[in-house]
């Protein structure tokens, strides 16, 4: 069940479902038509724009379109999965298939294991064990992946090499609905590739580069020190308190203790929530507050945020808790569904 809102609050959110915006979703469907359509509309007018300010376009445009990635495996603006699937199965991206990134998402949000590596498939922390058997180059690597700046210039590598990995391994154990995911991805991939190398001038090299790799960039700020290792597990999630360009980039994902908190509620009422219960939402998470992503640039751009090996992977709490079936909490109807 939800944490940090009480009836009166629980109350307003269900008055809000009744709302124009929260049936109709327009917001959402405001965001589809403007990333694909600004992504098309720039490809296509590539060489007149020049390549360079067009890359920098499909960049901001590729993060955006992450976003909404994000928004649409959680259930809007459709309650039928398969139709949010068709807005996001594009490769606009270009690293990761839709429904594997859906996947591995959904099992993010089992809070029991959150930022426990191994359990969580988004920590940046490791093991014990695995730090230890990390060569000295590695271990730099990982070191300065929780820097502000290692994250964005050499995050993205780790992200890609562990969705590769996990691709072999899925065909190695014949997981097909996996390697069909990823057939289906690579084949999309390889079509917009080449329409944008003979229509639109762009080059492989720089979809898979200079848009790819470099949107994967930008989308690691939000998600630099997302979460910390904490036994409470409320007080694991931050709250960015970023800027309005910013928000409107991560569809409000920077209110992240809000979304952990309601996972169901769609991107544009999570600044209206989080305000109504701003001093709960704070104190509930231990003060885990930032002042927007510059506040992390500075204190961080060099420095890591936290050590890389998990405080307490192994302990006896966290492993009993791995026995423990996860609760998804809807964010529609804010109740707990039988899984």
């Amino acid at each position: 069940m939800p944490r940090y809102i009480d009836d009166a609050q629980r109350d307003a959110i269900q008055d809000r479902r009744a709302s124009w915006r929260w049936r109709s979703e327009w917001p959402t469907w405001l965001v589809i038509v403007a990333v694909h359509g600004g992504w098309f509309a720039v490809a296509v007018n590539a060489r007149t724009l020049g390549l360079p300010v067009a890359l920098v376009l499909l960049t901001v445009l590729s993060c955006w379109y992450m976003s909404l990635q994000h928004e649409l495996l959680h259930g809007h603006p459709t309650r039928w999965p398969f139709i949010n699937m068709l807005f996001g199965i594009a490769p606009l991206a270009v690293w990761f298939p839709y429904a594997v990134y859906r996947d591995s998402h959904l099992r993010h949000h089992d809070e029991a294991h959150l930022t426990v590596p191994g359990r969580d498939p988004e920590s940046y922390y490791v093991t014990p064990e695995q730090w230890a058997n990390a060569g000295a180059l590695l271990r730099g690597a990982i070191a300065a992946r929780n820097t502000f700046a290692g994250r964005m210039l050499i995050g993205p590598w780790f992200s890609i090499a562990a969705s590769w990995r996990e691709a072999a391994q899925a065909l190695a154990t014949r997981q097909w609905r996996i390697v069909a995911s990823w057939a289906a991805h690579v084949t999309m991939l390889a079509a917009l590739a080449w329409w944008l190398d003979a229509r639109c001038g762009i080059p492989w090299r720089a979809l898979i580069f200079g848009v790819g790799y470099a949107s994967l960039a930008l989308a690691s700020v939000r998600s630099f020190h997302e979460h910390r290792a904490a036994h409470d597990e409320r007080e694991r999630t931050v709250i960015n308190e970023a800027a309005w360009p910013w928000r409107l980039l991560f569809l409000n994902n920077n209110y992240h203790a809000v979304h952990h908190d309601l996972p169901g509620v769609p991107w544009y009422a999570l600044g209206d929530v989080y305000e109504e219960r701003r001093d709960a939402y704070r104190a509930g998470n231990g003060g885990f507050v930032v002042r927007g992503y510059g506040e992390w640039l500075t204190r961080h751009a060099f420095a890591q945020a936290v050590s890389p090996v998990h405080p307490f992977a192994g302990d006896a709490d966290v492993q009993a808790s791995a026995r423990i079936r996860p609760v998804r909490r809807d964010i529609g109807t804010m109740q707990s569904p039988s899984a």
